[in-house]
């Protein structure tokens, strides 16, 4: 039976030298109390020393907010944590600025394969087989996943090659022994039975427990009240009581969010289907509206549909918009499904949710190759079509989910803008007129990284396409063809001379993007989907 402790007991069981699992999601699922009173501990004892934080998505709000950075921040401190191994970071600028110090070592690996590697963990396995990373920096071939020279130096690998597996080629992701498993719920019942019913998301909890219990290690969940035992509703509980230690209960309700922006909204939870009209965030008329209508011209009736975190994330406003969001099934990697998902700080969240499965699972279907159409950001692509997503102009990110869905997504969609750095745009007269050009190429000759391989991708069949504020390239088996431009570009100056590389150019030149989607009212998209 799980017993019921104080934050200070609690932050008490973090020993020196111990692994420490979390389900987080930003701040969804983030127990930020105990997190906190760790840190507390640390200052006032010096203890606990030397911990490894593990998680797949990354936690934090990129120190923004009223309370302002929150989240893994508050144990990126000297001598307390020493080693992470996620899949993002760059929601936590404390913890970056660490790494970039070289005084934490750090492993970037794919969000979905880490709560795989939890899967097998709870099941004492030595570790996942996996063909998600092969050619990219996740290689042991390349840089193994390593984020700074002390990492580099240090000769500690996690991810293996295998170079022959009955014929085929692997990635062997080491287990990595968890000595508490970290996460939070909403309600526990006095046998320790764990429900969730106020969240969001559902993460990846019940695969830290078994993971830490088959380690001999012990299981900790922050909840906001505690519950007669039996009083739960079995089909709620997402982790059972023989597999949690110890239970906390908040104390401060301003430390729960239920996403990075929002404290709690019935609508992401499916507690209630509210309306969308006046709900769902505007999208202004810009040059981000236009690209995002290019892209929605791609989508199919019946797709289940991805939209990555950023610009991306709002392709649902704009299928709102139109008339066209009941079309298709829109899926986050978060495990959220139906519904439209939350943009910003929402991301992951998703408004009238249809179903929400824990995370692990959601990733075996991207995995197994069952996304029609996902949709990225446009980062950094070299001369083959390949993406770095991870290591921009020498900043620290994270590959998250992308590096899982995007090898696999039969239509690999990445949207943003041609150029970086300061770039202004404006949309005039259905025109794209390109105010003042970016500080930094985006279509270079070679990357320092690649997140995505665009030849593998393209052996599975799979189509890639890059639209941007003026034009439209797609990677094909003869190379990176520019397929379109916007009306009021000049393909010289404004396009070629912003690249590294020379696209190839069809016989006539490019076709003109669509002039429609270059003026303030649409409405075309519907007649554009029913006609596939």
């Amino acid at each position: 039976m799980a017993k019921v402790i104080s934050l200070k007991e609690a932050a008490n069981l973090f020993q020196d030298n111990i692994t420490v699992a979390s389900a987080s999601f930003g701040l969804a699922g983030w127990p930020e109390e105990i997190a906190i009173a760790v840190s507390n501990r640390f200052d006032d004892t010096g203890h606990p020393q030397n911990i490894t934080h593990v998680h797949a998505a990354g936690i934090g709000n990129w120190g923004k907010g009223p309370k302002g950075e929150r989240g893994e921040c508050v144990w990126a401190k000297d001598g307390l944590l020493t080693k992470f191994i996620g899949s993002h970071a760059g929601s936590s600028p404390t913890l970056i600025n660490k790494i970039v110090e070289n005084k934490i070592m750090a492993w970037n690996l794919p969000l979905g394969t880490l709560i795989q590697l939890f899967h097998e963990e709870g099941r004492n396995a030595p570790g996942l087989l996996s063909k998600t990373g092969l050619g990219t920096f996740v290689d042991p071939r390349y840089d193994g996943g390593k984020l700074n020279p002390m990492t580099k130096e240090s000769g500690e690998e996690v991810v293996v090659h295998i170079p022959d597996f009955f014929g085929e080629e692997y990635l062997f992701y080491k287990s990595i022994p968890i000595d508490i498993g970290f996460m939070r719920g909403t309600t526990a019942d006095e046998n320790g039975n764990i429900t969730c019913e106020k969240e969001a998301l559902n993460l990846e909890m019940l695969s830290i427990a078994q993971a830490a219990k088959a380690n001999g290690g012990i299981v900790i969940v922050q909840v906001e009240s505690i519950a007669k035992a039996g009083s739960l509703n079995p089909k709620l509980v997402k982790v059972p009581g023989i597999y949690v230690d110890y239970i906390v209960v908040s104390e401060d309700p301003e430390n729960i969010m239920q996403t990075q922006g929002t404290k709690f909204n019935r609508a992401f939870t499916g507690e209630v289907r509210i309306p969308l009209e006046g709900n769902l965030q505007p999208i202004p008329f810009d040059e981000k509206k236009v690209m995002l209508r290019r892209l929605t011209m791609e989508i199919k009736p019946g797709y289940k549909c991805n939209f990555g975190i950023g610009t991306p994330t709002y392709t649902g406003n704009v299928m709102s918009e139109e008339g066209c969001a009941d079309k298709i099934t829109m899926i986050s990697e978060s495990g959220s499904i139906g519904g439209v998902p939350g943009g910003g700080n929402d991301f992951g969240a998703h408004w009238n949710i249809e179903a929400s499965c824990d995370q692990g699972d959601h990733f075996s279907f991207f995995d197994g190759g069952g996304l029609d159409f996902g949709v990225f950001g446009l980062s950094e692509v070299d001369k083959d079509g390949n993406v770095n997503t991870s290591l921009l102009n020498g900043k620290i990110m994270g590959v998250g989910g992308f590096l899982n869905i995007a090898a696999t997504a039969k239509n690999a969609m990445f949207i943003g803008t041609f150029t970086a750095g300061g770039i202004k745009c404006k949309v005039e007269e259905g025109k794209m007129i390109i105010v003042k050009e970016g500080k930094f190429k985006k279509f270079v000759k070679s990357c320092p990284q690649l997140t995505f391989n665009a030849d593998q991708s393209l052996k599975k069949g799979n189509r890639i396409l890059f639209i941007t504020e003026r034009c439209v390239i797609e990677r094909t088996t003869d190379g990176m063809v520019l397929v379109e431009i916007a009306p009021g570009i000049d393909l010289q100056t404004q396009i070629l001379d912003q690249m590294e590389f020379a696209p190839i150019i069809p016989v006539g030149g490019p076709k003109l993007m669509d002039p429609e989607i270059f003026y303030p009212t649409w409405g075309k998209l519907k007649e554009i989907m029913d006609s596939k």
